[in-house]
């Protein structure tokens, strides 16, 4: 393979490649490559630079469906390709996957890795509407994700099957890629803080679909059975997202003491090291929620529900529990289970902390990429 290879990451907003791929990047570029970086930038730019990337300016309008704003996108994407003539291109969730194989169709770009971090609501979600559209977007995958010189990375088994089976992937173009990735020296394991009432932790981007709602309702449910809950969400609403829990219903659920909302918080390992249970009621088609591999990882047990993605991360009983989507009972039970219990909760944070480094590590999440990356272009010399 050549020396000084140019791989391009396209992706819509510059801190959720700062969040999730940063280390790929980095080892990318420590590999020698040439690493370019399109995005919208809202606060990281320097960071990148500081890196030794080229950042690629770009506009997004990241919750539109209007035509003519995906024209302009798909437009801007194209202009870029032809500039830059990228050696690989590695599209970061649904619409770069989307837009940017159609950009580099046009523009002859190859190899092309798309990176799917899950399915989303439209894979989630009933109704007609949401029929439709995923009805659209099967369509859409067969069209460009088949393609030669091509693969997609998929982080969980359901998704890649669905690749299989549903869009017609052939086998050894659905690549799984197990998450993004864990730092386990960050995420160090710790027991736990001895606090008189455990804490139940749910760190997420605050969406109705994530089970906010469902949290809440639980919380309540145990506190008529007599149980003493803390329960802390940590995060905060998205304002592109149509699903996004509104602030002020956070804040009146914070002020009736139905949970403790902290915002955003930076040091995420200080909060998992002062918490007892993690949780992830979500009935949304995650990729592996980021947040549940770092709770393990700091030796935490797990409670999310049985939907693709999730149910990657908790070997039921084992190290968590697996609930029924939107089943405030199912899920009260799992997490009384476990405030009754500190024996069980220590024995199932153990065999988490086990889990990820055999499976979920980072440094094997950035090799098998690396490895992607490497295959793909040979392929094409």
């Amino acid at each position: 393979m050549k020396k000084g290879r140019s791989i391009l990451f396209l992706v819509t907003e510059d801190w959720y490649f700062v969040l999730h791929r940063l280390p790929i990047a980095r080892a990318a570029l420590q590999a020698g490559y040439q690493v370019l970086v399109a995005t919208q930038l809202s606060q990281h730019r320097d960071l990148l630079e500081g890196e030794g990337f080229t950042v690629i300016p770009m506009k997004w309008r990241r919750s539109s469906l209007n035509p003519l704003h995906a024209l302009g996108e798909i437009r801007q994407i194209l202009a870029i390709y032809r500039r830059y003539t990228p050696d690989l291109v590695h599209h970061i969730a649904l619409k770069p996957s989307l837009y940017g194989s159609i950009a580099a169709r046009w523009s002859g770009t190859a190899p092309v890795v798309n990176n799917l971090a899950g399915l989303g609501q439209a894979f989630s979600s009933t109704g007609l509407a949401a029929s439709v559209i995923r009805q659209g977007l099967i369509t859409a995958f067969r069209l460009l994700f088949r393609r030669r010189h091509s693969c997609t990375i998929v982080e969980n088994t359901d998704d890649r099957q669905f690749l299989i089976d549903t869009v017609g992937m052939s086998p050894d173009r659905a690549v799984l890629i197990l998450g993004i990735g864990v730092d386990e020296a960050r995420f160090a394991y710790h027991e736990e803080s001895g606090q008189a009432i455990p804490a139940v932790v749910m760190v997420s981007r605050l969406l109705w679909p994530k089970g906010v709602r469902e949290l809440v309702e639980a919380g309540r449910l145990l506190r008529t059975r007599g149980l003493d809950v803390v329960i802390r969400l940590v995060g905060k609403p998205d304002e592109a997202s149509s699903v996004s829990v509104p602030q002020e219903v956070l804040q009146a659920w914070h002020e009736q003491g139905d949970i403790e909302w902290l915002g955003h918080q930076d040091d995420i390992p200080k909060i998992w090291a002062e918490a007892a249970i993690a949780v992830l009621p979500s009935y949304y088609r995650e990729g592996i929620p980021r947040s549940l591999l770092e709770a393990a990882a700091c030796g935490r047990p797990v409670v999310t529900t049985d939907m693709p993605g999730c149910r990657e991360i908790v070997e039921d009983g084992v190290n968590g529990y697996l609930v029924t989507p939107g089943d405030v009972a199912s899920l009260a039970d799992a997490l009384e289970k476990l405030i009754n219990d500190p024996l069980l909760r220590a024995r199932m944070g153990r065999a988490g902390r086990e889990m990820v480094l055999a499976r979920f590590t980072e440094r094997q999440v950035v090799g098998q990429t690396l490895e992607t990356y490497r295959s793909l272009l040979l392929e094409c010399e």
